[in-house]
């Protein structure tokens, strides 16, 4: 049996997804009882695009053996996948009953919760990982997400200025920051963090395009077309190049003025 064990395990690492099913199934024939196959055959058919047998497999590890905290994981994985969002969030529930000390439960269960429009429980479950783990950047990033929605702009900018302290090469952050701080009408501030997003990545056409219209609309205008102008040499479409040089046309001509 242990050589037909490896033999599976070989034909799963080698993506051979149809291969390990035949040996796991053979091997269930003898091994009724054995979570960790249910879950390496669920995650076999997944691969293949099975979901309804992936799941059935995946049900029936958790049956076996409920404190198998990876089976959980695939198959919320495959919920959030299908927008079944509410099934999701009950064997969330049930793997935090099963494993309460296992925190990354309760950050899925944040995201179904934000994928939901129950961002007030997805405030819950973050700052409850928080408390614990005052060093998750993610929850963080995530708890931002929820209060930006929420429109709380402040607790939004607070904690994505949390997530810089553990992640300062990231465009993406400092994007977000901006627009949280545009929202929050901290023009000079929103202004710094484009700029901030460019020289972290200077190839990032989204910032370019943001910070040109705040300089556009404080009147910055030789500021505004040149990020434009460099906006214009990226990777954007060829519509996004003749609307832009008409913007700049126009802030030419309003400069002039």
């Amino acid at each position: 049996m242990k050589e037909k064990i490896d033999k599976a395990i070989e034909c799963f690492k080698n993506k051979d997804w149809n291969g390990a099913i035949d040996l796991f199934t053979s091997i269930l024939e003898v091994e009724t009882d054995s979570a960790e196959i249910y879950n390496n055959l669920g995650l076999c058919y997944a691969n293949i695009g099975d979901d309804e047998k992936a799941e059935k497999n995946y049900l029936r590890c958790i049956e076996l053996n409920p404190e198998l905290a990876q089976c959980y994981i695939n198959l919320v994985d495959l919920y959030y996948k299908q927008r079944r969002l509410g099934e999701g969030i009950n064997i969330l529930s049930y793997a935090i009953d099963m494993l309460p000390d296992d925190i990354i439960f309760r950050h899925y269960l944040a995201r179904f919760y934000m994928e939901d429009a129950k961002g007030d429980l997805a405030i819950d479950e973050l700052t409850y990982i928080l408390e614990r783990q005052p060093d998750n950047y993610d929850a963080y990033y995530d708890l931002a997400k929820v209060y930006f929605e929420f429109g709380n702009y402040d607790s939004a900018i607070e904690n994505l200025e949390n997530v810089l302290e553990y992640k300062q090469d990231n465009e993406l952050i400092y994007y977000y920051l901006a627009e949280a701080y545009q929202a929050n009408d901290e023009i000079d501030k929103a202004i710094s963090n484009f700029l901030k997003a460019i020289a972290t990545n200077n190839k990032f056409p989204p910032a370019y395009k943001k910070v040109a219209v705040l300089f556009m609309a404080r009147g910055d205008y030789q500021d505004a077309i040149e990020y434009l102008e460099d906006y214009m040499n990226l990777d954007i479409t060829e519509e996004e190049k003749e609307s832009t040089a008409k913007l700049i046309e126009r802030i030419n001509k309003k400069d002039e003025a």
